[in-house]
């Protein structure tokens, strides 16, 4: 039975084989209550909008409810769909204002949102799923000016949208409406600065790196100009701006960004986005780990850009010192760390970079002399996670259980300061083993400075066996003594406990080598695991095999003797001396 469950336990490590995808949807946008812009640093469309917003009502008194419905207009020949929207209700005559509030009619595709501290105030999207319709109700406040007009953002796409669309506008009894505004402009809607760019006419070059620019390269020192793999950033600064050159082989962006940490967050980001044949130039912020939020300034000068198999490359010009109303672009002239990503990018809009980002190994100042740079795709941290579990639940852990299992019997008289020698080694490799767990343990929560959501299964399942590995000893303190009438429940407890652990650390670390953090090479880093694990299971049960007498070697090696007479000469003498019964046995069949 227990050889089966070893069989069982070894195809199980050797399935493991998984990739965690985290998907997401944005439905709570609080962010653009204001001027209802999403951002995808797009400009919106202003035409031919393909949806109506209409009212059941065009007069009102306070307390009243209207119906308000967003619909696509059956005719239009492009998509019969929109995938976001965002409804308010504003003073017609100040449209800052925010009036009243709304009542959901279907939840499931439509939730309130609170802008301006006023619960209820604007209605959104709860997915990216396909609507052609969505219906919500407007109830008018006490305190409700003459006229109120709705107003609409409408998202089909991530660069297709209206923002702002002016709806109905209804009034309170007694009062003239003011002049209609019909669907289709765009009421103040923030537009991003673009400039036209132009296309480089040869490659980006490493020479003059650490004397004439800084740069920064994955591999290091590779060149750009013959090296399609190089990932290389470089800048160097001209009187009040700064220069970057930025290229790396990517499907659909490249980026860097300036940080104060070493941890994604509040940085300034700019990004060379692939759109079809042409690549878009853009300057962004991110407040977390999280999508970029496009600038709606422009800031970058000089732009130009190059595709050449697979390759995006593209420079610009950025001033040292921005005006203050550029409030997250950083001051060139101060020390930051230098981030390098790239990844997807689908109909413009970025997805999570493919790699762990490549990190400067120290801060730099962008005006500062010329330097070759060096950086890092895995953290120290995450490296000596990494090493203190596999070393815990691949050696260690491995070696407290062959000596508990398989040499209590050889070593029954031999004594380590008391004990038996078989449970001193066994103790101190399993004390040695919970100790590098919690090392182990500890790191990625200091790396990280909290729970990762984005490692998957990952995390959870360490965090089963760091109670597993603490468990363990804590029962040992309390075993009963090996003659007591109950002990084999603990022998099984005991057993159980230390299997669990072993396996589900093992299924953890599996999963662990194919996180961004670590950097590790695919596929010989699951191929070097998978076969420590193997090679562990082949043991346990060869010794198992031998335990049980099915394959026992001491019987052909018991009766060889070696004879060293001289000891300082190299002639040595091995006899094989036969023992009694098998003399008596040979002598049977010479008499017979």
């Amino acid at each position: 039975m227990e050889v089966l469950v070893k069989m069982w336990i070894l195809l199980l490590l050797l399935s493991v084989c998984s990739e965690t995808v985290i998907c997401y949807s944005d439905g709570k946008v609080e962010a653009a209550c204001g001027d209802m812009t999403p951002q995808h640093g797009h400009d919106p469309r202003t035409k031919n909008p393909p949806f109506n917003l209409t009212a059941d009502k065009s007069q009102f008194s306070p307390g009243d409810e209207i119906k308000v419905t967003l619909s696509m207009v059956p005719s239009y020949e492009g998509k019969k769909y929109f995938k976001g929207f965002l409804i308010e209700a504003r003073d017609a005559v100040n449209l800052d204002e925010k009036v009243g509030s709304f009542k959901l009619i279907n939840p499931g595709i439509s939730q309130l949102l609170t802008c301006d501290s006023k619960e209820g105030s604007a209605v959104s999207h709860t997915d990216k799923s396909h609507k052609t319709e969505v219906q919500v109700i407007w109830e008018a406040p006490s305190d409700s000016p003459s006229s109120v007009q709705f107003l609409v953002t409408v998202v089909q796409g991530f660069k297709e949208y209206w923002v702002k669309s002016p709806g109905p506008v209804v009034s309170q009894n007694g009062f003239t409406p003011p002049p209609q505004t019909s669907v289709g402009g765009s009421i103040g809607a923030q537009t991003t600065q673009t400039t036209t760019s132009s296309i480089l006419s040869r490659s980006f070059t490493s020479k003059g790196c650490g004397s004439e620019k800084s740069c920064l390269r994955d591999p290091e020192g590779c060149d750009p100009q013959n090296d399609n793999a190089c990932h290389f950033l470089s800048f160097r600064a001209f009187e009040s701006s700064v220069m970057f050159e930025l290229s790396g082989p990517a499907e659909g962006y490249v980026s860097f960004a300036l940080s104060e940490d070493k941890w994604m967050g509040k940085d300034d980001v700019y990004l060379c986005i692939r759109d079809t044949d042409r690549v878009e130039i853009k300057a962004a912020y991110v407040s977390g780990r999280t999508h970029p939020e496009y600038s709606s300034q422009n800031v970058l000068k000089d732009t130009a850009w190059r595709l050449s198999d697979g390759v995006i490359q593209c420079s610009f010009r950025r001033d040292i010192v921005l005006p203050p109303e550029n409030l997250n672009r950083f001051s060139l002239d101060q020390m930051y760390y230098l981030f390098m990503a790239h990844g997807r990018a689908e109909d413009g809009q970025t997805h999570r970079h493919d790699r762990q980002p490549l990190i400067s190994t120290y801060q730099r100042v962008l005006t500062g002399p010329p330097e070759d740079l060096t950086g890092s795709r895995s953290p120290l941290l995450m490296k000596y996670h990494g090493a203190f579990m596999l070393i815990a639940w691949t050696s260690t852990v491995s070696a407290g259980v062959i000596m508990a299992r398989y040499f209590k019997s050889d070593w029954p008289e031999r004594d380590i300061l008391g004990q038996k020698v078989w449970f001193q080694l066994h103790r101190m490799l399993m004390a040695l083993t919970v100790l590098l767990t919690l090392g182990g343990f500890v790191l990625p929560f200091m790396y990280r400075g909290g729970w990762s959501k984005r490692a998957g299964i990952h995390p959870y399942l360490g965090c089963v066996v760091m109670a597993l590995a603490v468990i363990q000893p804590v029962m040992a303190l309390f075993r009963p003594a090996p003659d007591a009438s109950r002990r084999y429940i603990f022998n099984w407890m005991h057993f159980g406990t230390g299997t669990a652990a072993q396996v589900v650390a093992v299924v953890t670390i599996f999963l662990g080598i194919h996180q961004q953090a670590l950097f590790l090479p695919a596929p010989w880093s699951t191929g070097v695991l998978a076969a420590i694990v193997v090679w562990f299971v082949l043991a346990d049960l060869v010794l198992d095999v031998h335990r049980r007498g099915y394959f026992s070697i001491g019987k052909y090696l018991k009766n060889v003797k070696i004879y060293t007479e001289h000891i300082n000469s190299d002639d040595m003498e091995m006899v094989f001396v036969p023992d009694e019964n098998e003399t008596s046995s040979a002598e049977s069949c010479l008499k017979t």
